[in-house]
């Protein structure tokens, strides 16, 4: 495979060879092509040889990757389609050499790549896959685990319990609460609104009462993660009734306008069942109030789920423990490896108080699946939706293992550094505006020229942001905080350093002064 693949996503040229021609230096190249797929072998898998030697070359190709970011623009200069265009309407018939394969892989799919290990990704919360857990998915697809009950993998659930535990140990929460892995947050989220329906109807139940679902009400922030609302629509709740809870100056729920929900929702003969507490909101990464939101759940006897999918990771540093006061008192919580803990997608640590009662709700073993119980063995799939899982905890594990605490806590500070100074560039810059506290290590901030109405600010900002984009050295995000549209600048890839941080800089404030001008 030659380097036109990799020359054309960077929009640059290849480095010319000897004869003039680009120098081939992609590890995916083969000097030995496969056979003719007419002559092979239809029946069985790829051969242990080629599968050797193809495999090396992904991880060579995966190493240069790593090395030399630099090569690709963030994001694709693309059309929406374009790839749907560019390839064939059917599968083919035959089997293709995979030489063939991995070249089109160049050719036609990265050209089309976000690259969210670019250290310019700055946009989202990164979901940076450090090379232990790269390695460690490589085992994960050959063994190709199933985790349904116990004995179908000891090895998958007995290492999830273990890594769990290790994680709750370093947040320092209860050793007593049930731990596993799922695909996401927002799927741990459901399972907690799943287990706080459960917990209403057995309270009625024994107050000899029946739940009526069209009552029940649940209560998060403004600036709570959309997936909480949808969680109503899923299990076919009233999507009215998922209350948004006004937020202070810094964003943060307001624990008396809750409690005055909560009253107002029992006098008109509601049933409030849930508050969703989050540490480290989308938008500004803002932490609700916990302790006084477990106190309101303590006095109604309403459940308590705490989102934490991206701050979470920072309660393994002292400094910012804090931060997770309160969260020890809520009946679940989550939050993702796969954001912080540079651990591939897709990997959420989900916690639970009451297991028995997610295992009540969620519980169905048919009789193709029963086997002998044992008090040590847990199986899975009585306490989650998904039937199966995959073997995620030996991601976690390799990555804990290779980085350990202070290792993840380096890169952890070092990106808070960062996400501080960059705030401090901000403050002091007499044209920009910071939009809301940083407490971990994203920054939110707009352009606000001089003389500027505040009425032609938010397209000021929505063009500036789109021009650092269409650069494609980084790729931004926004948001709109009262009205105010704000750029964010989120701070977690594993493979940012200080100077790609002034770099941004540079841009911002070179962008910012051309889009500003009359001229412009």
């Amino acid at each position: 495979m030659k380097e036109t693949g990799r020359a054309k996503q960077a929009g640059k040229s290849a480095e010319p060879g000897p004869d003039g021609a680009p120098e081939n230096t992609s590890p995916l190249d083969s000097s030995v092509a496969d056979p003719d797929p007419d002559s092979r072998e239809l029946i069985g898998d790829m051969p242990p040889e080629e599968f050797r030697r193809y495999g090396h070359q992904v991880v060579d190709w995966l190493a240069d990757y790593f090395e030399h970011p630099e090569h690709y623009a963030v994001q694709p200069n693309v059309r929406p389609g374009a790839l749907i265009d560019a390839l064939p309407p059917s599968a083919p018939d035959k089997g293709e050499p995979m030489e063939h394969i991995l070249d089109d892989f160049e050719k036609q799919i990265l050209p089309h790549v976000t690259h969210w290990n670019h250290p310019g990704f700055m946009g989202y919360f990164a979901t940076t896959g450090s090379a232990p857990g790269i390695l460690a998915e490589t085992l994960i697809a050959g063994l190709n685990n199933i985790g349904l009950l116990w004995n179908t993998s000891p090895a998958l659930t007995e290492l999830e319990q273990v890594t769990l535990r290790w994680l709750a140990e370093w947040l320092k929460l209860p050793a007593s609460w049930f731990g596993m892995t799922l695909a996401g947050a927002s799927v741990a989220s459901l399972h907690a609104v799943i287990a706080a329906r459960e917990a209403a109807r057995e309270q009625d139940q024994a107050a000899g009462r029946q739940l009526d679902i069209d009552k029940l009400v649940l209560y998060t922030s403004e600036q709570a993660h959309s997936s909480i609302e949808k969680t109503m629509l899923v299990l076919g709740l009233r999507r009215d009734h998922c209350r948004k809870v006004p937020v202070d100056t810094e964003f943060r729920m307001c624990p008396e306008k809750l409690e005055q929900a909560i009253q107002a929702a029992l006098a008109a003969g509601l049933r409030p069942f849930c508050i969703v507490g989050t540490v480290g909101t989308t938008s500004t990464t803002s932490v609700d109030p916990i302790p006084a939101l477990a106190d309101i759940a303590a006095r109604y006897s309403l459940w308590l789920h705490v989102d934490a999918a991206y701050a979470g990771s920072a309660g393994i540093l002292p400094e910012k423990r804090h931060f997770l006061h309160g969260c020890e008192r809520a009946d679940s919580f989550l939050f993702n490896p796969h954001k912080w803990l540079f651990t591939p997608m897709e990997l959420t640590a989900f916690y639970c108080r009451r297991p028995e009662v997610l295992r009540r709700a969620l519980s169905l073993v048919p009789d193709y699946l029963r086997s002998r119980q044992d008090p040590r063995a847990v199986n899975f799939m009585e306490y989650a939706l998904p039937l199966g899982r995959r073997f995620r905890a030996l991601k976690l594990w390799f990555v804990m293992r290779y980085f350990g605490r202070d290792g993840l806590s380096a890169n952890l500070r070092e990106h808070i550094r960062l996400a501080e100074e960059f705030a401090q560039r901000v403050d002091e810059h007499p044209e920009f505006e910071r939009l809301a506290p940083v407490p971990f290590s994203v920054v939110c901030f707009r352009y606000r020229p001089p003389g500027l109405p505040e009425d032609s600010l938010n397209e000021l900002n929505r063009r500036l942001v789109e021009a650092i984009n269409a650069g494609g050295d980084f790729f931004l995000s926004s948001t709109v905080l009262d009205s105010r549209f704000s750029l964010r600048v989120a701070i977690g890839n594993i493979h940012t350093r200080g100077t790609h941080v002034d770099r941004l800089w540079e841009l911002l404030t070179a962008k910012a002064a051309e889009i500003g001008s009359p001229a412009a």
